[in-house]
């Protein structure tokens, strides 16, 4: 295989300023997956991937608090290339060894380049490539690029949302962000709250056993859906000695398979999903305990994210007395704890608050086209992947309803084609712009809020790209479809134009 590396790169170039054809913002899952595609179909390319981290991983090397896990199985968060073998909910720890894994067989840390953040990206027509600039440990650097590939995720890793509640200087206890989780904090013996509703609560309350007590405080309740953390097909195939490849592909078709049919039911029989959800709860939690305010959320079933709970141990710390729930409005922080609208204290000695997290539009870079500085939120995007305006970029932005790595396949599958075909073409530059019959399309936040709403996104939803109406001018959140629909994009359609 032809590839060509960093160091090669650096030699060809003879001057201070590094040039390569691909340059990828992030190793985290979407920027190893990015590199490994392109070095198959595309291994002329030279490439680099920048990462402001000192090690690989994104999400699984910033995220540190405790039992912090996959909510999404990793048959479908692994690659499709890349088997796997463990159970479906992986640990932080089981994720990162393979990500190091995948790595290593391909030789991708040659090209990888860690501790370098990028402030800054220029486009100059007239050069017809992005200018890169930021700084790493031996200082300020500059790269230049011709084609860009964002892989940098969607949120701030290093600090989390945190809301302001009256008397928050008053507790006398322990605050932390659960993004931003100390290594030395003990909580042997302590009264724990955590603030949030969502997969991270899920994940820490039971994972806490050195605690006295943990509350989980909830503005409102989530659709939880408790499961064995296995996969029947999966260990049957392997007990009958079937290659691991092949289990690998026929588990993760059967759980896109099922996962389709639980999503379409949620718009069409969303009742029937819910009682069947409240159900499972009530076997864990006995027919006595309150589900409803607890887990019972003003929204349909997957119009916020679905959390998973292996095992159901969130539920059994519950009913065993380990955990509670509080469900309702917070009126202040006091010195011992947090007091409710109601009137209900939660006493604590550790507040948590797992309150979610700030989106990171194009990884906070300082973006320029010509000179003029880019508002990302005036351009109109395309499937989600490239966006009017902006030539020789493509950002990956995964699925909220299936795992995000399916979309990281299918996106360099795209990128890896497009590139190919503008070789082809002897074309070395190209963006995406509104065709004539475009131009009455109405134009729309990012995402239509009755399909998913939750509050990270509606918080920036005004920093987003808008969508139209049109099937390829919005990321419609669909692997279903899109996983047919992308491999036949037509790249000599109008609304692709070379140059």
């Amino acid at each position: 295989m032809n590839v060509i590396s960093v160091e090669g790169a650096r030699a060809e170039a003879g001057q201070a300023t590094e040039h390569f054809d691909v340059l990828i913002v992030g190793a985290g899952i979407s920027g190893i997956g990015a590199a490994k595609h392109l070095q198959d179909q595309c291994p002329g390319k030279s490439y680099v991937v920048l990462e402001g981290f000192e090690s690989f991983g994104g999400t699984w090397w910033s995220h540190r608090y405790p039992g912090i896990r996959s909510d999404s199985d990793l048959y479908t968060f692994g690659y499709r290339f890349k088997p796997w073998v463990g159970p479906p909910i992986a640990t932080r720890d089981e994720i990162l060894k393979y990500l190091g894994e995948v790595i290593q067989e391909n030789q991708l840390a040659r090209n990888i380049r860690y501790r370098h953040r990028i402030e800054s990206a220029s486009w100059d027509s007239a050069t017809k490539r992005w200018t890169i600039s930021g700084t790493n440990p031996e200082g300020p650097f500059t790269i230049t690029a011709t084609f860009l590939w964002m892989c940098q995720g969607y949120y701030r890793h290093l600090k989390g949302y945190m809301p302001e509640w009256e008397g928050m200087a008053e507790f006398k206890g322990t605050l932390v962000h659960s993004m931003e989780w100390p290594e030395d904090l003990d909580l042997t013996g302590k009264r724990v709250a955590i603030i949030g509703s969502g997969a991270t609560t899920a994940t820490i309350a039971p994972n806490i056993p050195e605690a006295l007590h943990v509350t989980v405080v909830q503005r409102s309740p989530t659709y939880f859906y408790p499961a064995p953390n296995r996969n029947d097909l999966a260990d049957t195939m392997r007990a009958l000695g079937v290659p691991e490849p092949i289990v690998h592909d026929t588990t993760r078709r059967k759980i896109l398979h099922d996962q389709d049919v639980i999503c379409q039911r949620c718009e069409d029989e969303p009742e029937v999903v819910k009682n069947e959800l409240l159900t499972a709860a009530r076997f864990f939690l006995g027919d006595d305990y309150p589900i409803d305010p607890h887990f019972t959320p003003r929204y349909r079933p997957w119009q916020q994210r679905l959390a998973f709970i292996p095992e159901g141990d969130l539920f059994m710390g519950i009913r065993s007395g380990k955990a509670s729930m509080v469900t309702g409005e917070i009126a202040r922080f006091t010195p011992t704890g947090i007091q409710m609208q109601d009137g209900t204290h939660v006493d604590a000695d550790v507040i948590v608050a797992a309150t979610g997290f700030n989106l990171c539009i194009l990884g906070d870079i300082a973006f320029t086209i010509d000179g003029k500085p880019l508002n990302f939120g005036e351009t109109v995007t395309y499937r989600g992947m490239m966006f009017t305006g902006i030539p020789n970029m493509v950002w990956i932005f995964g699925y909220f309803r299936a795992s995000w790595t399916l979309r990281v396949d299918l996106v360099a599958d795209f990128v890896c084609r497009l590139l190919n075909h503008m070789d082809a073409k002897g074309k070395s530059v190209v963006e995406v712009a509104l065709r004539p019959e475009d131009h009455n399309m109405p134009l729309l936040p990012w995402i239509d809020e009755e399909n998913f709403n939750p509050n990270y996104i509606k918080r920036a939803i005004h920093l987003l790209p808008r969508r139209g109406d049109k099937p390829e001018w919005q990321h419609n959140q669909d692997y279903w479809r899109e996983k047919d629909e992308i491999p036949l994009i037509d790249l000599d359609d109008p609304a692709f134009r070379y140059s």
